[in-house]
């Protein structure tokens, strides 16, 4: 038990220590333009609101691309906020999701390292009057949960995967497979097992080698990296998103010295610049990506317009507790549509 005080004090001190440079402040707050309202948050005297959003990780390059935008954008309105990551740590997270409560803020967005951990001081942000928006997991205790169909998703991401595989390989030359996954969150494990259901698309056509991890770019280009020692016939790679694509891209522009064969490709998730702009040059692994609003900048505008919602006291009941994402296939017919918001 005193460790446990110890761990919790000593995170609060860091936590505090680590946020001082990315507040914003203001006194004007922008009118939503929703008439439903809630007495906590709808008509504040003071005209300010005040965030505080704890991440997974910003160690992965999708989620440290949006939010970089969505500060921007947090920045512009003037609005308060504190944002961190927990180091994909939920003790850390509880702690964070404490502070905030007690520093009184108006909204909590959670990216739940594991979303059964925070429940129930989720529920105890709730029970403060604190709004709480959940970025990707289906919770229980909280305003409205923002989400994606991982299955879905994963088949979104692996159809052109099998385009290519029918396009490029046969029954006689089966194309090798490896799939990039991250089993420890439910989630990317859903969206993994989509990957997988989608590709029985090119059946007959394939064969999955190698079943990884990575989540993160350096781990995964390591982890493809030993995967091509083991296969080095291996040229598809079926990722569940941009730190994965990212690594893989890396290893597989090493392996081939930068002449990546017309049958070797990467197909992934989360459409940051990065895996865009390969995927336009035309000359590295990336093939497709599958975003969700199509860019960070278009993801993080959503994203605050989801915070104008829950803090202008709209309701989120029912079947509206869950609010699905949608998702686009970005390739080298498109990219620049999507590029263009970074110009």
């Amino acid at each position: 038990m005193k460790k446990r005080i110890l761990a919790v004090l000593t995170t609060v001190v860091l936590g505090f220590s680590m946020l001082a440079g990315c507040t914003t402040k203001s006194p004007v707050k922008e009118d939503s333009g929703s008439d439903a309202k809630t007495e906590d948050t709808a008509d504040k005297g003071d005209g300010k609101y005040n965030i505080g959003i704890t991440l997974q990780s910003l160690e992965n390059d999708y989620w440290a691309g949006v939010f970089g935008e969505v500060e921007k954008l947090l920045k512009e309105k003037g609005w308060d906020y504190t944002l961190i990551d927990c180091k994909d740590n939920s003790a850390t997270q509880i702690s964070q999701i404490e502070n905030f409560i007690t520093s009184g803020v108006d909204m909590i967005m959670v990216h739940p390292s594991d979303p059964s951990a925070i429940e129930e001081v989720c529920q105890q942000a709730l029970d403060a009057g604190i709004k709480v928006m959940c970025w990707d997991d289906k919770m229980e205790n909280t305003t409205v949960n923002w989400v994606l169909d991982n299955t879905e998703l994963g088949k979104t991401i692996a159809e052109p995967a099998a385009d290519f595989i029918d396009e490029h390989y046969s029954e006689d030359n089966k194309a090798e497979v490896c799939v990039i996954g991250y089993p420890q969150t439910p989630i990317l494990l859903e969206r993994e097992n989509g990957i997988v259901e989608g590709l029985k698309a090119a059946e007959g056509k394939y064969e999955i080698v190698a079943t990884i991890e990575g989540l993160e770019a350096g781990p995964a280009q390591t982890n493809v990296e030993t995967v091509l020692q083991a296969h080095p016939d291996c040229k598809v790679f079926v990722t569940i998103g941009a730190g994965a694509d990212i690594g893989a891209n890396q290893a597989l522009l090493t392996h081939y010295k930068n002449e990546i064969p017309e049958d070797c490709g990467i197909f992934s998730g989360d459409a940051t610049e990065q895996q865009m702009r390969a995927i336009k040059s035309g000359n590295e692994a990336s093939n497709t990506t599958v975003g969700f609003e199509g860019s960070n900048a278009r993801t993080a505008k959503a994203c605050v317009e989801m915070y104008e919602k829950v803090l202008s006291g709209e309701k989120f009941e029912g079947g509206d507790h869950d609010i699905f994402r949608p998702f686009v296939v970005i390739n080298a017919d498109n990219v620049d549509e999507y590029l263009a918001d970074y110009e």
